[in-house]
């Protein structure tokens, strides 16, 4: 009954800049944590950043300094700021929310959004 969508890909060239958007919906329930993954082409899935409830914010290193994770807990929604970006910055970046109902908690995944960094 959750639903998890991104939105704000698109083709950049180098240097340019990119916010994603990912918005959680659907019955009732809390969110605990919200990441941001990327997989390009012949590649591993890799944490690009993540954000507690609390306000805790972690980065891989390749993005420490460009990209800035944050939250828009009214409408449910993690954006990912993405500046300066480079020609390995493409791939699929997908979001992975941690959601508590009652005991329950699961992690659900968007679909993604292609994000491609070309000249």
């Amino acid at each position: 009954q959750v639903q998890v969508v991104e939105s704000g890909g698109g083709l950049v060239q180098p240097g340019g800049s990119l916010r994603l958007s990912c918005t959680a919906s659907g019955s009732s329930f809390s969110i605990t944590a919200m990441e941001w993954y990327r997989q390009a082409p012949g590649k591993q899935r890799e944490l690009v950043a993540g954000l507690t409830s609390g306000g805790i914010t972690n980065y891989a290193d390749f993005v420490k300094g460009r990209f800035t994770i944050s939250r828009d807990n009214a409408a449910n929604t993690v954006y990912l700021q993405m500046n300066r970006l480079k020609p390995e910055d493409t791939a699929v970046y997908s979001c992975n929310i941690t959601f508590q109902q009652g005991a329950f908690s699961w992690k659900t995944w968007g679909q993604g959004t292609q994000v491609t960094i070309s000249s």
